[in-house]
């Protein structure tokens, strides 16, 4: 499936607009913007029982990742420049990008597991690392496709910045707005970049099996926003000769009255094995469905999580997991697995604090059965059983400076703790990261 054979559909809306974003362009300079992020993470995983749970699904790690601490400290700075586009009918622009990741610690013979570092052919982590890439841009009326190197958001296929510099990914793709309330997207990929890389040649970021990996991923979706308070989403995606995935997700809040709302927020996937199926048989479907009520500065969050399949929920690219249960350690994505969670946040500000947020969540998976993975497949090498049980608590506090020359200066730290039995695939473990993040930007 390639996604260029929905271009009629994204491009059938009228391109003649007067108040289109390409009839306002003022220039391909004129336009443009720049970011600088400079970031610091210290990440600190203590696998308190020496990694024996999920033994199968850890065999193929360095035995100092199954057993002991994992502790790194890296420096990254994140450079981008997004040009504005010529003016005319067809307007034409480049963004570009430039990654530097430098290691201040590496914890001795502990480097490697936060995956903050990248590490040579033998595994040693690198004093610094990066990568570099452009995509060229071409836009009509409220359309624009973009070709090269790219971050990308979708259900489906997303770009995670969730370690020291993000994942990019390197394909067409195309974004239509001609229609206020509705986005039309398509893409077609032949590789990723992990978080990691100082390359852009390692094929696909495949989560969880370890079979030989497609060549290609192809993906289209429509996202309707009719007003503020509701939004839904539709997408389709291919991964060559493993999997077909579809995603329907929704969100919805409603304001109880001036200090209170309630909201909802569902997600489901569809997945089914496609072509030479190289990660093996594969009919998973897999939902959440998380609640939220505000009061003023605090909220309340219930969620629950099921996965319907005897293999894990698996996803492409680091990022593409919308599913509520998701957290920090574990995903709760376990063949048949259910899973619930509580969360609390408090906004301080209301306190004489503003800036500082409080986060404490609890998650626990449970009815894990994992006896019927495909022997042959992908998935095998986990090694769940049957009955499996897990749990995860989070707690985060996270704060922006608000004003001053400071203004947006970031720290948080988390500390996180995951326990499982022997019949789930995830590690025992602690986890306590710190992180300050300085953003610089403006216009040329």
């Amino acid at each position: 499936m390639s996604a260029f054979r929905y271009l009629p559909l994204l491009v059938a809306a009228p391109f003649a607009q007067a108040d289109s974003a390409q009839s306002q362009s003022k220039g391909l300079i004129e336009d443009s913007t720049w970011s600088v992020l400079n970031r610091s993470v210290f990440d600190q995983r203590d696998y308190r029982h020496g990694g024996r749970n999920g033994s199968a699904r850890n065999a193929w790690k360095p035995r100092s990742e199954r057993n002991g601490l994992a502790q790194e400290w890296a420096y990254g700075l994140m450079g981008s420049y997004q040009s504005g586009f010529t003016q005319g009918t067809v307007g034409f622009g480049v963004d570009a990008h430039g990654y530097l990741g430098v290691k201040l610690d590496s914890g001795g013979g502990r480097a490697g597991k936060a995956r903050l570092l990248s590490v040579d052919n033998e595994g040693h982590p690198k004093d610094d690392y990066g990568r570099a890439g452009a995509a060229l841009k071409v836009r009509v009326s409220d359309t624009v496709l973009a070709w090269g190197e790219q971050r990308v958001k979708t259900p489906v296929f997303s770009s995670s910045d969730s370690r020291l510099l993000p994942e990019t990914f390197t394909g067409f793709f195309l974004t239509s707005n001609e229609i206020d309330t509705l986005k039309l997207v398509a893409g077609h990929f032949t590789e990723n970049a992990d978080r990691n890389a100082s390359s852009h040649d390692q094929g696909f970021v495949v989560n969880y099996s370890n079979a030989e990996q497609g060549n290609a991923f192809d993906l289209a979706g429509a996202v309707w926003n009719p007003r503020d308070d509701f939004s839904a989403s539709l997408y389709t995606s291919r991964y060559e000769d493993s999997w077909n995935q579809h995603y329907l997700g929704s969100t919805f809040t409603h304001a109880l009255d001036d200090r209170s709302s309630l909201s909802l927020d569902l997600n489901l996937y569809r997945t089914t094995d496609t072509g030479k199926a190289l990660s093996g048989r594969i009919d998973n479907t897999t939902w959440s469905l998380m609640s939220r009520y505000v009061r003023g500065p605090h909220g309340f969050g219930l969620g629950w999580q099921q996965v319907d399949g005897n293999t894990p929920f698996d996803y492409v690219s680091r990022g593409a997991i919308y599913i509520s249960n998701a957290v920090q350690l574990s995903d709760f994505n376990a063949p048949n697995e259910k899973s619930w969670q509580a969360r609390y946040d408090l906004d301080m500000g209301a306190f004489g604090v503003p800036g500082l947020n409080l986060t404490a969540l609890y998650v626990r998976g449970f009815d894990i059965d994992g006896t019927h993975v495909d022997p042959n497949g992908g998935y095998a090498y986990l090694g769940y059983g049957k009955d499996g049980k897990h749990w995860e608590r989070d707690l985060e506090a996270r704060y922006v400076v608000q004003d001053g020359k400071a203004k947006g200066l970031a720290f948080s730290i988390r500390h996180n703790v995951h326990r499982g039995d022997t019949a789930q695939a995830e590690l025992d473990g602690d986890q306590i990261r710190l992180a300050v993040e300085y953003p610089l930007g403006g216009g040329l």
